[in-house]
């Protein structure tokens, strides 16, 4: 069966550009790609074709070729240059659709050098820190570039080879068939030159693991879940390469007296069941010392009392937050025989008069309507 125009097979006009001939052909690997049509033979030989029609025209040489002498002029039978899938235009090509398929480019690295990994600590600050802020050192293990090689990993006085198996690319191609990729390389692990006299202190590897004492300043309003970054005070990178950062996180623990939510604290308050019924005045604490609460006479537990402003100011700008205040009435235990006596007194005088208890009264006559209407 006779070849078709490979212009055709991409969907193309003869004066497509680069950029247009290899947008068409990733469109058509993309689609035809043995491994999203297992079992396929259409797709294969389709994708093969593709293959083909770009290896032939992304290639300049072999595209002028084809344009005067058709098929005849790339055909090695016949004399000219070869279409097969083995070219750089191809490898090239096929990296970014690696990318699109397995969301990654191609393995390796030219010259070995890499960013360093960031780096997680987590710092633990009471309640008073996080609000106004303050100065820690923390002490971090980390890798840090090797001082005699500085960083290199070869010997004082040497330095690292080509690697022969990659010829100093880090990366050496695989094919089977029609199928070629590019990958790692086994003997330089992506970075284009081996080392044969390594470094006595770091044993090769350019980097060596030491304990790092950093100052952080932690600003005033921070929570739990929020990050400090240190720039550069990660691990220091492979074989010379930039430092990864440190992401100091904050864990706020939890207070004795206060909750935290955003910028608003929160406490409970017991007052006396006297003070709850003849109101008074209570000393409750705040971030910034004392201040009194005036509870006016019948207050019931449950019920909140805000301090404006003597909650948390946010570490981004803006008001502070407030302070709640829930009182809890305290039940009166271990009564002393007059106390007894008092309070069945004040039972007794109570008793019958539900103007006293207008939530009692209530409730009581709500449970009667739920069992009248059963």
């Amino acid at each position: 069966m006779a070849k078709r125009d490979f212009y055709e097979v991409l969907g193309v006009e003869r004066g497509a550009s680069e950029g247009d001939l290899k947008k068409a052909y990733r469109r058509l690997a993309m689609k035809y790609h043995p491994d999203r049509n297992p079992g396929d033979k259409e797709s294969e030989d389709l994708f093969k074709e593709a293959n083909e029609a770009y290896e032939v025209l992304s290639d300049a040489s072999k595209r002028a070729a084809y344009d005067q002498y058709g098929h005849a002029g790339v055909d090695p039978s016949m004399g000219g240059g070869g279409a097969g899938f083995g070219g750089a235009n191809f490898s090239d090509i096929f990296g970014d659709v690696f990318s699109d398929f397995f969301g990654g480019g191609r393995g390796g690295g030219r010259g070995g050098v890499q960013r360093g990994s960031d780096l997680r600590y987590t710092l633990e600050l009471n309640l008073e820190e996080a609000v106004r802020g303050t100065t820690v050192n923390i002490r971090v293990p980390t890798l840090v570039n090797c001082k005699p090689c500085d960083g290199s990993g070869a010997k004082k006085g040497s330095t690292p080879s080509t690697c022969p198996t990659c010829g100093g690319i880090g990366q050496v191609r695989m094919q089977q068939g029609f199928f070629a990729v590019q990958q790692t390389c086994p003997r330089c692990h992506g970075q284009g030159k081996i080392i044969t006299d390594p470094c006595g202190s770091c044993h090769g590897e350019g980097r060596v693991e030491e304990y790092k004492t950093l100052s952080v300043k932690v600003p005033a309003g921070v929570d739990t879940g929020d990050r400090i970054r240190l720039s550069g005070e990660g691990e220091a990178g492979a074989h010379g390469g930039p430092a990864g950062d440190l992401y100091v996180v904050v864990n706020v623990r939890e207070h004795p007296i206060f909750q935290r939510d955003g910028k608003h604290l929160y406490c409970e308050v017991p007052i006396s069941y006297t003070d709850a019924a003849l109101g008074g005045e209570l000393e409750v604490p705040t971030l910034d010392g004392r201040v009194k609460l005036k509870i006016p006479e019948g207050t019931q537990t449950g019920k909140q009392f805000r301090l404006r402003g003597k909650g948390v100011a946010p570490v981004r700008g803006g008001a502070a937050g407030d302070l709640l205040c829930r009182v809890a009435v305290e039940t009166p235990v271990n009564l002393s025989r007059r106390q007894r006596e008092l309070l069945e007194e004040l039972r007794d005088s109570l008793e019958g008069d539900s103007s006293h208890s207008p939530k009692a009264s209530g409730w009581f006559e709500g449970v009667k309507r739920f069992f009248g209407d059963l």
